[in-house]
């Protein structure tokens, strides 16, 4: 049994060898790119989860414990899902030990075109977004006639 590791993804390098046997992706490997850049600056604040609910759906957790409901919010734009959290209230409180971090964050999501948001909702301190992936009627598969000839 063969046993390998990938320690770095070279992009253009995959891009250059699929391109020879699938016609019309260059969006697909500019946007893996753009995204393949920024994860790699980003850091780790807050946590997330993302959840495969069906074929079609999923969700996006996100730990926002100490957020206000005016402090949160959410943003789907050019096929990115902006997830923001502003403290408004200054603490003035005296700690002997703060675990609970309540710094100003955003995080960002790229999404598939056809990606919707369905909703957002609070529970137990747990940010969790719902997504389904719409596919458009003329995206839909579709039977083609066959036509006999005499």
């Amino acid at each position: 049994m063969t046993q390998f590791s990938i320690n770095t993804l070279d992009l253009p390098q995959l891009s250059a060898q699929i391109h020879r046997h699938a016609i019309g992706f260059d969006r697909l490997f500019d946007e893996l790119g753009r995204t393949w850049a920024n994860s790699s600056k980003a850091e780790n604040y807050p946590p997330y989860n993302i959840i495969k609910v069906d074929e079609n759906n999923w969700a996006i957790q996100v730990a926002v414990a100490g957020f206000g409901e005016d402090e949160l919010d959410i943003e789907h734009k050019d096929n990115v899902l902006y997830i923001k959290g502003e403290r408004k209230v200054k603490d003035e409180q005296e700690y002997i030990h703060r675990g609970i971090s309540a710094r100003t964050f955003t995080r960002t999501f790229t999404l598939n075109e056809n990606v919707e948001v369905k909703g957002a909702t609070v529970i137990n301190g747990i940010l969790a977004i719902s997504l389904e992936h719409i596919v458009p009627e003329e995206q839909k598969p579709k039977k083609i006639a066959i036509t006999f000839a005499k």
